[in-house]
């Protein structure tokens, strides 16, 4: 993790979470699968006026009552104790009860009228001889409540057949207007300002369209174990705030930036200012957005100003982004590494040199003759595996330093490399790894055995030295660093077993048969582009095939 004493804003410890249970009752209708979703009273403290699931606080009483509910053999206590508090909360929210009389059969509306919703639920139920269906409450998904929120939540979202023969009747309290709803109109509501529902309920409602019936719900809850989980973060998008879950490509950049979730960080992308990522890193977008690009080519600078600044890809041959970086850095910039030879990345590193007083060194590796002409590349020192490159200057608090391991990670280029801030746990990974896209392996410079095997190079390093968080050349910070590079690996392995499949039904297939076979999962129009990287999947398989070695 980064040093305390380099992040932007002041940390505070987030609001402790409260234990909560949320269910959604779902029914099979003839357009398709629907959810009870209620309004929430306008003076809730939590989501007012927002349409919810029923739900509410997990309490004692709830985990007391494992005797009186029925129970899966794979059921763990603590999902016991949120499906019976989720029933209690669908009981006094909405009238709805999951429960079994003692022949087995569903409770029914005489039941539940013998029943007062202000009196403990359980007891009443083993009064009248009714057990609670617990066996037949999932977990569908586990959220925690965003860490900016005064009020958090440590949620289930359980799953489970609406009862045949209830009527919901919201309790005119804390729950309005109870109402059945296909996943796909309450977002589309919502998007028209009809229907307002906060950020996990909107992304639960994404991922329940896919799911046709109850049925198809509860097979894929089967497993006990959550289908995701997530604590949102914030940022600043266009002015507004914006939320994202853990996969989304904003999330890795808003951990880094304030760990405890305070909302202070700016995502647009733009190319007139530096982005503060940290007190000693920050990152200036080159104005070269397009489709190998993304917003654009990242360029880095790490350092201060008691240590001076090393500037990571310059970018393009871009006079004005070239002094937007220099000016970023005060004009004290000490070296001026390339992570490698491509034109989106080095060609500005001799004007960037000719702006700076003591003309920093341009550091890299030379481009290697397989190289493209537009790539060629000549540093002024070689640099090494594992070499260090260290800024030092003093400070009130004594010396600091800024050290970047060298790590040579050949694949995408020959002469790629990556670079490891050791004392903040960061890497900068160049075009190896990179956000919203994978990079294209374009032989002979690029190389998928050798791109695979820079990857396992990547994760040692990031399992020595504790890093969570990777600064890619394009996109934003990602974080879970070795989850990503776990992810990537075995994205492209299974990309491979596709090429081996095509080649084997069609071994006297051209690239363009195989391409499309092999990534019809993307659009045509990127097909020119995957070919690069199917060629190196195929010359892989080709040097890897029996009689080869």
């Amino acid at each position: 993790m980064p040093r305390p004493s380099q992040l932007l804003h002041p940390q505070r410890e987030p609001a402790p979470t409260r234990p909560a249970a949320t269910v959604l009752l779902l029914r099979d209708a003839a357009d398709g699968l629907q959810v009870l979703m209620t309004r929430r009273s306008k003076t809730a403290s939590f989501a007012p006026g927002a349409y919810v699931f029923p739900g509410g606080g997990i309490d004692a009483a709830d985990a007391a009552a494992h005797p009186l509910a029925t129970r899966r053999p794979t059921q763990s206590d603590a999902h016991l104790t949120q499906a019976i508090a989720a029933i209690r909360e669908s009981f006094e929210e909405l009238g709805v009860l999951l429960a079994h009389r003692a022949d087995g059969s569903l409770a029914t509306p005489a039941d539940i009228a013998a029943l007062q919703r202000e009196q403990p639920l359980a007891a009443q139920c083993a009064a009248r001889g009714l057990t609670l269906a617990a066996a037949e409450v999932y977990v569908l998904a586990h959220w925690i409540t965003d860490r900016d929120l005064p009020r958090r939540f440590d949620v289930p979202f359980l799953v489970a057949r609406m009862p045949a023969g209830q009527t919901p009747v919201a309790d005119e309290a804390e729950q309005f207007e109870p109402v059945w709803v296909r996943p796909q109109d309450a977002l589309t509501r919502h998007a028209a300002g009809e229907f307002f529902i906060i950020f996990p309920t909107i992304r639960t409602l994404e991922r329940l369209q896919k799911y046709a019936t109850v049925d198809a719900v509860l097979a894929a809850c089967a497993g006990e174990q959550p289908l995701w989980t997530s604590c949102p973060r914030a940022g600043f998008l266009a002015g507004k705030e914006a939320r994202y879950m853990e996969h989304e490509m904003p999330y890795g950049e808003l951990q880094l930036v304030s760990p405890d979730g305070q909302i202070v960080h700016a995502l647009d992308w733009q190319t007139e200012r530096p982005v503060p990522l940290l007190k000693n890193v920050q990152r200036l977008t080159a104005p070269n957005p397009g489709f190998m690009t993304g917003p654009g080519t990242n360029s880095y600078l790490v350092g201060d100003p008691r240590t001076g600044h090393i500037a990571i890809d310059p970018g393009p041959a871009d006079a004005a982004h070239i002094e937007r970086l220099w000016r970023a850095a005060g004009g004290d910039i000490r070296a001026i590494v390339c992570t490698h030879s491509h034109p989106d990345h080095a060609p500005g590193a001799p004007l960037l040199q000719r702006l700076c007083a003591g003309k920093p060194p341009i550091l890299g590796l030379p481009s290697q003759p397989t190289a493209r002409a537009n790539s060629a590349f000549t540093p002024d020192r070689s640099l090494q595996n594992n070499e260090l490159i260290a800024l030092v200057g003093q400070g009130p608090e004594g010396e600091i330093t800024h050290t970047l391991r060298v790590i040579h990670t050949p694949g995408h280029a020959a002469n790629h490399l990556c670079l490891l801030l050791q004392e903040d746990a960061l890497l900068f990974s160049g075009d190896h790894i990179l956000n919203g896209s994978t990079t294209v392996v374009d032989p002979p410079d690029g190389d998928m055995t050798a791109y695979l095997d820079s990857l396992d190079r990547l994760d040692a390093a990031c399992a020595g030295a504790g890093v969570d968080f990777i600064l890619p050349a394009h996109g934003h910070v990602l974080g879970f660093a070795r989850r990503v590079i776990a992810n990537l690996k075995a994205h492209r392995l299974a990309r491979e077993a596709k090429v081996l499949a095509a080649m084997r039904a069609d071994p006297d297939g051209t690239m363009d048969d195989w391409v499309a076979k092999v990534y019809d999962d993307v659009p045509p129009q990127v097909w020119p582009v995957a070919k690069r990287s199917l060629l190196a999947h195929v010359e892989r398989i080709q040097a890897t095939a029996p009689g080869n070695d």
